[in-house]
């Protein structure tokens, strides 16, 4: 089956503003500004009176020539159509513009013209790297490249023939929820010689490529960058023996390598995420909250062995978010004596009430000197000084398995869309480079340097220097280390504080709040504060449902979903005598408010009453947790992963129920208010032909554009497609208008069902982002209110009034920051609940391209060359 989204088809009007692609900063209240510009060309809504050559890639990458676009329903759309507005038309500026739209669009498909790109999978595979070799292969057709498939790795290099393939659009259709790889692995001893690398050099030059886009670990990395540094030489012996001309050898000059890294280990230093941990992490997850319940019904304790022969990653993180008794990583071994400690530690935990414990150990787990600590041991020595029924679960490759969660399906598009911009932009000066995740922007690292501070941290447990070796696998891995070992064992504050903070979840359920109620509470707790927590949020907090809590009244809450506070949507300003009546009735003096848009909201009121109530004068902190990711001053919401991955898992799943059925489109309804973010990233995670949005504007002309690309794409040997729309995206074009207007063009080609996905969005357990995100942002916005506290505490009471005593904590790009709320009330657009500039709508060019929409990438932002050193892996990079 072809994929939604295929060369021959989609060669849709471009103009169409929701989604065939206008500015994508568009105002918020949906008016075009005038002149508002879409790369260089002003949008300009005129139609001339007869068409031009048709403008589009041919089936198999060619370059495309000419001015507009014919859709397949026979209209022609013209390069720059206006960003119509909701209240009011775009500017138009005549044929020039359109023209100016057009040529700029022709240098992007020409970019690549005359290139050639490889791709290829290494080493062990790891869950998203189809959705990386779909994007570098419909990125490198975009650009007008030739695009060759190789399979079986480093081996298919050496051995040629077949295992080279020209990849067309729909080499690649169909595979993004697909783990492994599908155009295979393999490690290749003949690689590691010169004679191996002189066939594949060989081989190489056969089809002209000297563009090598590699997906794999350090060890398929570093051997690219050896095939670079020796490519001339290999030129002049194939030369010399005969087997190239000189004309051949001048044309291949230079091979450029990009490498992508693929690892479930996240053991490359450099970069926040390789491809395939999250979905590895998702994996262990899933077998944590498995054994929890057996082990609650027999009172167990289980020994849990992750991968990550030289890396804790895996072990560390999942041990976080598990909320795990005891956790063993190579990277920092246990002191001498740590056999007598955990004994007393799990011994303890069960006298306290506690009916399990977990255990998790990375199978590279080493003492002090260096000996290797096994499961087994661990489970004896349990049995042995304890006598608890004791079990070991090996996870092995059930890690690798599985389809790729939608952080590395969407991480994998990014990364092999920029992976092809370096390409393009190479230079014989470049350095060979990984293209890497820094926050959630793309950067490109220089590969050696990457390889040579990951051979440094294995040198450093090498050579027992195990602080440094932690400090070299960058801030976030010190920073998970430091968190875990602060939550996962009471230790006595060092003296207690006059400090009361509350606690309340306000709005609707989202995963992951219950992990930052608990490690917010834990950590106050350790800073000596007293903790209370508040039942059903603002009304709870005004009709005194108010009760202290401890260390364990929040054990096991890490995994669970939804609200154990319970929330409501109730906002302060119904009900603000009786909350500042509790607020001095309690002595509240910091209030952490953990929800979405009604929490930022309600603690705006709160603060704006501080003239009126002096109890109000008090440390206030949000804690973003929507689906929707609608609140200002952060990028992510705490909630938004886990609701991505329901909507993905329902998409693939609604897809696959249509195979081998009549051909059938879908239009599913999502979640998220006005807010796009929701139908936006699941619409790249699975591959959609449509998300429409709000932020987007889009008319009939659009929908029925849309409307006759796919009917016309249903019309050959495609069976299903998929039109993702956002709940709030327009207020007559609903999902019923849709369904009618689709059934209606469609009938006697395809059929049309309904999914509206409503409230599993909002349920479920967390996802392993969500519990470590939630997790960090308790502990560092008590932190935070800690810091403020001390610095507003005057003769035993606290007075705080400044914009900074009220904020919203968020990752911002790369950085954890604190925005005071009375700032964000100047970017927010109240009447729609959003913020008026939102990151995620870049994400938008990338969902189109992948599509095939003809859309100029003059906005698309590459990524920056950085460099790798000891202070830049210092440096807080957020999650």
């Amino acid at each position: 089956m072809a994929r939604p989204g295929t060369a021959r088809y989609d060669t849709v009007r471009l103009g169409t503003a929701r989604h065939d692609m206008a500015r994508l900063g568009t105002a918020r209240n949906g008016t075009a500004r005038p002149g508002t510009r879409y790369g260089s060309a002003q949008l300009n809504p005129a139609r001339p009176p007869t068409p031009p050559a048709r403008l589009g890639p041919a089936p198999a990458g060619g370059v495309a020539t000419g001015r507009g676009a014919w859709s397949h329903g026979g209209a022609w759309s013209p390069v720059g159509v206006s960003a119509r507005g909701r209240g009011g038309g775009g500017g138009g500026a005549g044929a020039g513009s359109a023209a100016m739209a057009a040529a700029e669009l022709e240098r992007l498909r020409m970019a690549g013209a005359g290139m050639a790109i490889a791709v290829l999978t290494s080493g062990g595979d790891a869950q998203g790297m189809n959705a990386a070799v779909r994007a570098v292969t419909r990125m490198g057709i975009y650009v007008g490249a030739k695009v060759f498939l190789i399979y079986e790795g480093y081996e298919g290099l050496v051995e040629g023939g077949d295992n080279i393939k020209q990849a067309t659009w729909l080499s690649v259709s169909n595979i993004i929820q697909l783990g492994g790889t599908v155009i295979g692995s393999a490690r290749c001893k003949a690689f590691t010689t010169r004679e191996g690398r002189l066939r594949a050099a060989r081989n190489l030059v056969e089809h002209g490529i000297t563009n090598l886009c590699v997906i794999g670990g350090d060890g398929s990395l570093t051997g690219a960058d050896i095939f670079r540094a020796e490519w001339g030489g290999l030129l002049d012996e194939l030369l010399r023996d005969g087997q190239i001309s000189e004309e051949v050898a001048k044309a291949n000059g230079r091979l450029n390598i990009v490498g992508l890294v693929g690892s479930i280990d996240n053991d490359f230093c450099g970069t926040d995420m390789t491809i395939g941990t999250d979905s590895a992490l998702h994996r262990i997850m899933e077998v944590i909250d498995a054994i929890t319940t057996t082990a609650q019904s027999h009172q167990r304790t289980f020994v849990l062995e992750v991968m990550g022969r030289h890396c804790g990653y895996l072990a560390l993180v999942s041990g976080l978010a598990s909320g795990a008794d005891w956790l063993f990583i190579p990277e920092s071994p246990p002191e001498d004596g740590w056999e007598d400690m955990m004994c007393e530690r799990l011994g303890e935990t069960r006298s306290r009430g506690s009916r399990l414990n977990i255990i998790i150990i990375a199978e590279g787990a080493i003492d002090r000197n260096g000996k290797p600590i096994t499961s087994n041991y661990v489970k004896d020595l349990v049995v042995q000084r304890l006598g608890f029924d004791t079990r070991v679960t090996v996870l092995g490759h059930v890690q690798r398995g599985g389809t790729p969660s939608a952080f590395d399906r969407v991480l994998s598009s990014k990364m092999g869309m920029e992976a092809v911009m370096a390409l393009l932009e190479a230079t014989p000066d470049t350095p060979a480079c990984v293209v890497s995740l820094s926050g959630n922007q793309s950067v490109r690292l220089p590969l050696m340097e990457c390889v040579q501070v990951t051979k440094d941290v294995q040198k450093a447990m090498d050579e027992k220097r195990f602080d440094e070796a932690i400090q070299l696998r960058g801030r976030s891995f010190e920073n998970n280390w430091n968190i875990y070992k602060m939550l996962a064992h009471q230790k006595p504050a060092q003296e207690k504080s006059p400090f009361s903070l509350a606690i309340l979840n306000v709005g609707a359920p989202a995963a992951g709040m219950n992990a930052a109620v608990r490690s917010a509470v834990r950590i106050s707790i350790c800073q000596g504060h007293t903790v209370y927590a508040v039942n059903d949020g603002f009304e709870g907090l005004a009709k005194g449902q108010i009760r202290e809590v401890g260390w364990h009244d929040v054990a096991g809450w890490l995994g669970r979903g939804g609200s154990m506070l319970g929330t409501k949507r109730t906002l302060p300003k119904t009900c603000m005598e009786k909350i500042v009546e509790n607020v001095r009735k309690f002595n509240i003096q910091a209030l952490l408010v953990i929800g979405g848009f009604e929490a930022y909201e309600g603690v705006l009121q709160l603060v704006e009453a501080r003239g009126q109530y002096e109890e109000l004068c008090i440390i206030m902190c949000v804690i973003p947790a929507t689906i929707s990711n609608n609140v200002p001053g952060t990028d992510f919401s705490l909630g938004s992963d886990t609701a991505v991955n329901a909507a993905m898992e329902s998409c693939d799943r609604i897809k696959q129920s249509a195979s081998g059925t009549k051909r059938r489109v879908f239009i599913v309804e999502t979640m998220g208010g006005y807010c796009g973010y929701l139908s936006t990233v699941t619409g790249i995670a699975v591959g959609a032909d449509a998300a429409y949005v709000y932020e987007d504007p889009f008319t009939i002309h659009d929908l029925k554009a849309n409307v006759e690309h796919l009917t016309d794409k249903m019309k050959t040997d495609i069976q299903r497609g998929l039109v993702l729309r956002n709940e709030k995206c327009h207020e007559h074009y609903t999902t019923e208008f849709l369904y009618n207007l689709y059934s209606s063009e469609g009938k006697g080609i395809f059929d049309c069902r309904i999914n509206v996905l409503g409230h599993l969005q909002q349920g479920g357990a967390p996802t392993p982002f969500d519990r470590n995100y939630g997790t960090k942002l308790g502990v560092k916005a008590v932190l935070w209110m800690s810091e403020k506290l001390q610095e507003v505490y005057r003769k035993g009471r606290v007075f705080a009034n400044s914009a900074d005593s009220a904020c919203v904590i968020g990752l911002r790009k790369k950085v954890v920051a604190f925005s005071p709320v009375t700032e964000l009330k100047k970017v927010t657009d109240f009447e729609h609940r959003l913020p008026q500039e939102q990151w995620w709508l870049n994400l938008r060019l990338m969902l189109k391209m992948l599509a095939n929409y003809q859309i100029s990438l003059t906005e698309y932002i590459s990524g920056k060359m950085e460099h790798v050193t000891r202070r830049t892996l210092s440096i807080e990079k957020g999650f």
